[in-house]
């Protein structure tokens, strides 16, 4: 059976339990979604923005979807006791946690939200209150990249997630933790986790993406995420990407920013065989101001790819963005950030800056950092560097009875740890450090340098 036929097998063999199937223009849209993808297909890495991605590592298998639900009685998790979940949960947090692609209510502390805030189920939503998605659901993934065939899957296939929304003037000041577990050992089961925020003009609030799994886990993660950001409004977004370093994991992040808005994205990817991001902002009206930051850390073999895209349409926007990547042993990282100005978003101001620190003679980076600029009275930068470890600095830290393991890791953390720091929700700060440290390619002495390096 080829590709297309498959797919279309699995989505008529699955479409009456798929959530919404009972409103027709949910269910329509996922049709369409399944259109989109029959005709673009997979990535090849012959395709521009797959070139340095090895998109068969992906595409060689033929997916299936996953049909169970959590169960009732409590979790079941391969290699994670339900004790173990605690260190996963941030405290005081709004929390939701799906797994295996559902969401797990016994898993789950929603708590108490304000008035004018809702962060409920996805599929709960879909069956209970259709119109609420119907407006917003894959509006800025099909307009802004039609041909992305991952997205396009999941846009025919997501089985749950999370909608978050923010009525005119609603304030978030906690965060909303979303925390997605992955347990499955079938290399060829994929699943579809889907999250839309909606925060109305003059509404803020703050959104925690966590991607774990179960230490045996290996199978493929296929995300999206659309946020819409009314006048005014502020959406912090932090994404942990942290599964098994067998799971394969492609994620979309989309927003859209209406005027005077303010988005700020911080990325952390740090875990899988293959994990690509592509994160894309539209600055679509006058004063707009998007920030992207992000770290990537690989070791052994895995690759990691991460594609940005900002296009500011209108006048007086601004934009940052800001990456690090970390690669050792034979590992493959890939950036390409592309800044795009419209003829009619005069006065933008944009920077652009992407660093990476090879650890290893075998560890590679392709990095293109990218300006399309089409209006004349603009102010943008951008940059990258690729460089090793000072031998200096080494031998200084050395020189003062500091052991060659734990002097690699400082300097490492070092240039690590200002990207952390621009982390835009400070509950998550000292959650990344801790998740960093362990991933130093000099293990074992995470403890020793936590007290180094707390503060």
């Amino acid at each position: 059976m080829n590709m297309v036929d498959h797919y279309w097998a699995q989505f008529l063999s699955h479409e009456a339990h798929l959530p919404g199937n009972a409103a027709p223009r949910l269910h329509q849209m996922r049709r369409d979604a399944l259109h989109r993808f029959t005709e673009v297909g997979f990535p090849s890495s012959r395709r521009g923005t797959w070139k340095y991605t090895p998109a068969d590592t992906i595409t060689r298998h033929l997916y299936k979807l996953w049909d169970e639900k959590p169960q009732d009685d409590g979790p079941r998790l391969a290699g994670i006791e339900p004790g173990d979940l605690s260190g996963l949960y941030l405290p005081d947090a709004h929390r939701l946690v799906f797994l295996n692609g559902r969401y797990a209510e016994r898993l789950s502390h929603p708590g108490k939200l304000p008035r004018g805030v809702t962060a409920i189920s996805l599929a709960d939503n879909a069956d209970a209150s259709p119109e609420a998605l119907e407006e917003h659901l894959d509006r800025l993934v099909a307009s802004a990249d039609p041909r992305a065939g991952f997205a396009a899957l999941n846009g025919a296939f997501w089985s749950d997630g999370a909608f978050i929304h923010l009525a005119p003037g609603a304030v978030m000041d906690i965060p909303i933790h979303l925390l997605f577990l992955s347990t499955l050992p079938d290399e060829k089961i994929i699943t579809h986790p889907r999250v839309l925020i909606i925060a109305e003009e003059n509404s803020a609030v703050q959104v925690i993406e966590h991607f774990a799994s179960a230490p045996g886990a290996n199978c493929f993660t296929n995300a999206v995420t659309e946020i819409s950001l009314g006048a005014n409004a502020s959406v912090k977004h932090c994404k942990i990407q942290d599964e098994a370093e067998s799971v394969l994991h492609v994620a979309m992040l989309q927003a859209h920013q209406a005027r005077d808005s303010h988005f700020a994205s911080h990325s952390v990817s740090v875990g899988g065989r293959l994990a690509r991001n592509d994160i894309n902002a539209v600055i679509g009206a006058e004063g707009g101001e998007c920030l992207l930051d992000g770290l990537y850390m690989a070791a052994g073999r895995q690759h990691m790819d991460y594609h940005t895209r900002i296009e500011h349409v209108a006048p007086h926007g601004a934009s940052r963005e800001r990456y690090k990547g970390v690669l050792a042993g034979k590992a493959h990282g890939v950036f390409n950030g592309n800044v795009h100005v419209h003829p009619d978003a005069q006065h933008t101001d944009a920077r652009q800056r992407n660093e990476n620190l090879l650890l290893s003679p075998d560890a590679q980076v392709d990095t293109e950092p990218q300006l399309d600029i089409f209006a004349d009275d603009v102010q943008c930068a951008h940059g990258a560097t690729v460089g090793q470890i000072d031998n200096n600095m080494l031998f200084y830290l050395r020189a003062r009875g500091i052991p060659a393991d734990m002097a690699l890791n400082l300097l490492t953390y070092g240039f690590i740890d200002e990207i952390l720091d621009l982390a835009p929700i400070e509950a998550i700060k000292q959650k990344l450090r801790r998740i960093v440290l362990a991933k130093l390619p000099n293990t074992g002495i995470e403890e020793q340098m936590w007290e180094l390096t707390e503060w």
